[in-house]
């Protein structure tokens, strides 16, 4: 069963999907956000050639572990994906996933430029690659 997540940014959302045993997340892409329907529609254009069967979204929650105001846009955007991908739907703490990503895109040495258009991709291929883990 392949598992895709979702690193939702304000700009990007990043893209990741699990093998189809549900071992590895691999990062297949960024769509860039555009609003309401179209985000939706990019989202499952890119999708659709994986056959995901679940969804799972970062949840961008506080360091003390409690929601703000982003996750509150995160859960209710989350929710118009899964609905329109006809998915189950399951967050993921992605506290500090866009630090690691960073991080392990700087030790690759990648440009300012390139590590901006994958950190996103990254963010998401920790959030699932967590899940996978947990869930293994």
């Amino acid at each position: 069963m392949r598992i895709a997540a979702l690193d939702m940014g304000e700009a990007r959302i990043g893209i990741a999907v699990s093998d189809e045993l549900g071992i590895t997340a691999q990062g297949v892409g960024v769509v860039q956000r555009r609003g309401g329907k179209r985000d939706l529609e990019a989202l499952a254009e890119r999708l659709a050639p994986y056959l995901p069967e679940r969804l799972v979204v970062g949840l961008p929650l506080n360091m003390n572990g409690t929601e703000g105001p982003q996750a509150a846009k995160v859960r209710a955007f989350a929710t118009q994906v899964a609905e329109h991908l006809a998915l189950p739907l399951e967050f993921w703490d992605e506290r500090l996933t866009t630090v690691a990503a960073e991080r392990a895109l700087l030790e690759a040495d990648l440009s300012r430029r390139r590590r901006r258009d994958l950190i996103d991709q990254v963010a998401a291929t920790l959030i699932l690659q967590g899940y996978l883990d947990r869930h293994s």
